[in-house]
C-alpha cells in the first residue's frame, strides 16, 4: 500500500483506492489463516476421529475445486466476516472433540463454494448439531444428523437424509444476489433493504462465546432480532446518510457486509455497537433508537473495519503498556483503543460537520450535528495531541496521525468560515 493511499485512508473520507487495497489486505489475511487452519488439523490429525479426517479432506477438496473454477467467487466467501471469525476461533481453541465441532463449519463454506463456482456435488456429509450452517446463506435443520448432497452444475440441492428439510443453492446471477431457496427447515438470512448487507442473526461464529461488552452482551436470536425495526431504521438511516454525505453512504455499503443485532440489555446511555478485530466487515449492535443513531453508528463502526484492516497490513503502533484518558470515554484507554476512537470520532466529526450545514433533513438532525461537532472536535484534537506523543506508535503509524491531524485542523478552519 502506497503512502499516498495511506495518507488519504487518514482522512477518513471514503477512497476507492483505500477501499480496493484494504480487501485485497482482508483477502490475503483469509488465506493466511485458511493455511494456519490445514497446517493445525494435519498436525493434530491424530487426535482427531478417523470420520472427522475424513470429512475434512472432502471439505477441503471442494473448496479447491471450487477455487480453481471461480476463484472471485471463493473469495468473497472466505471474506464474509463470520468466516474470519471462525478462522480465529480454529486457530485458538481447543482440541479432539472441540476442534472436530468446529471443523463442521468448513462443510458449509464448502457446499457455498461450490454453488457460487457453479459446479456439483453428489455424496452427504454428517452433521452432528442438526444445523447446517452456510455462512452468507442461512441454516439448515437436519435433524437426521447427516445431508444429503445432489444436482447438478449450477445447482446444488442439500436435503436432510430424512427427507425433513431441503435448500436449493444456485449460481449468483444478475437476477439471483442471494441464491438460497428452501422450504420448511430452511432459515434464510434477510438483507436490508436496498443493500447488499446482511442481517446476520443465524451464524454461530457472528459474536464471541463470552459475548460483547461490559455485560457480556449475547447475539440477538431468532425470532426476537427485530427485524422489521431493524429494516426501516436502516432505510431511514442510509437516506440521511445519503443526503448528507452520499460519499460515506456509499463507503458503508462497500465496507459492511453484515449487521449482527445483539441482545437488548438493561444498561443506561445509548445502544452498544462493536466490531471484532478478527470479523472486521460486520457491525454488531443492539437496535439504534433512532436514524440518526444508526447512521452515526454505521459511519463509526465502518472506520473501526477499516483501521483494523489496515493495522493488519501496516502495524500503525507497538505493543506497550500507556493509557490515556479520552472525552468520549470514563476509562484510561491503552494507544489501540485511543487510536480507534479518534479515527471514528474524527470521521464523525467529519460527518456532523456537513449536516450542521446541509438542508434540514429529519427532526433534531442540524442540532445534533451542531452540538456534536463542537464537542468532539475538541475531543478528537485533545486525543491527537497525546497520540503524537506516544513512543508506541510506528513510523507509519506517526505519519497517519499526523495525516489527522491535518484534516482535524482543516474541519475547523472550514466550520469557522462557514459559520
Amino acid at each position: 500500500m502506497s503512502a499516498e493511499t495511506v495518507g488519504e485512508l487518514a482522512t477518513t473520507r471514503p477512497a476507492p483506492a483505500g477501499t480496493a487495497a484494504l480487501r485485497a489486505a482482508l483477502h490475503a489475511r483469509r488465506m493466511l489463516l485458511l493455511k494456519a487452519v490445514l497446517v493445525r488439523v494435519e498436525r493434530e490429525r491424530a487426535s482427531l476421529a478417523s470420520a472427522t479426517w475424513a470429512r475434512f479432506e472432502d471439505d477441503w477438496a471442494l473448496l479447491e475445486r471450487s477455487e480453481r473454477a471461480d476463484p472471485a467467487a471463493v473469495r468473497a466467501l472466505l471474506d464474509y466476516p463470520m468466516a474470519g471469525a471462525w478462522l480465529g476461533a480454529v486457530l485458538a481453541g481447543g482440541e479432539g472433540p472441540r476442534l472436530a465441532g468446529q471443523l463442521s463449519y468448513l462443510t458449509g463454506l464448502a457446499l457455498v463454494a461450490v454453488a457460487r463456482a457453479g459446479l456439483s456435488v453428489e455424496g452427504e456429509r454428517a452433521v452432528p448439531s442438526g444445523r447446517l450452517v452456510l455462512p452468507g446463506l442461512g441454516v439448515l435443520r437436519c435433524p437426521s444428523g447427516r445431508a444429503l448432497l445432489g444436482g447438478r452444475p449450477g445447482l446444488v440441492r442439500i436435503t436432510d437424509a430424512a427427507g425433513a428439510a431441503e435448500v436449493l443453492l444456485t449460481r449468483p446471477g444478475a437476477n439471483a444476489r442471494r441464491p438460497a431457496r428452501g422450504g420448511f427447515g430452511w432459515l434464510g438470512l434477510r438483507e436490508l433493504p436496498g443493500s447488499a448487507v446482511l442481517l446476520d442473526d443465524l451464524d454461530p461464529y457472528r459474536v464471541p462465546a463470552h459475548g460483547i461488552g461490559p455485560e457480556a452482551l449475547p447475539a440477538a436470536r431468532r425470532p426476537h432480532s427485530a427485524p422489521g425495526a431493524w429494516a426501516a431504521r436502516w432505510l431511514a438511516a442510509r437516506a440521511l446518510l445519503s443526503a448528507t454525505d452520499p460519499e460515506r453512504a456509499a463507503e458503508v455499503g462497500a465496507v459492511l457486509y453484515a449487521v449482527v443485532p445483539l441482545a437488548p440489555s438493561g444498561r443506561l446511555g445509548g445502544p452498544m455497537s462493536a466490531t471484532l478485530r478478527s470479523a472486521p466487515g460486520a457491525l454488531l449492535s443492539q437496535l439504534p433508537e433512532d436514524a440518526g443513531d444508526l447512521a452515526e453508528t454505521l459511519v463509526h463502526e465502518t472506520q473501526h473495519t477499516k483501521l483494523a484492516t489496515l493495522h493488519e497490513l501496516v502495524p500503525l503502533h507497538r505493543p506497550g503498556g500507556s493509557r490515556y484518558r479520552v472525552g468520549w470515554r470514563p476509562d484510561p484507554r491503552p494507544v489501540p483503543g485511543v487510536l480507534q476512537g479518534v479515527y471514528a470520532h474524527l470521521a464523525l466529526v467529519d460527518l456532523w460537520r456537513r449536516a450542521r450545514n446541509g438542508p434540514v433533513l429529519a427532526h433534531g438532525w442540524r442540532e445534533r450535528a451542531e452540538r456534536q461537532f463542537d464537542t468532539r472536535w475538541h475531543q478528537v484534537g485533545e486525543a491527537l495531541s497525546l497520540l503524537r506523543k506516544s513512543d508506541e506508535l510506528t513510523f507509519v503509524g506517526r505519519e497517519f496521525v499526523q495525516a489527522m491531524e491535518r484534516h482535524h485542523a482543516g474541519l475547523g478552519v472550514a466550520a469557522r468560515s462557514s459559520g
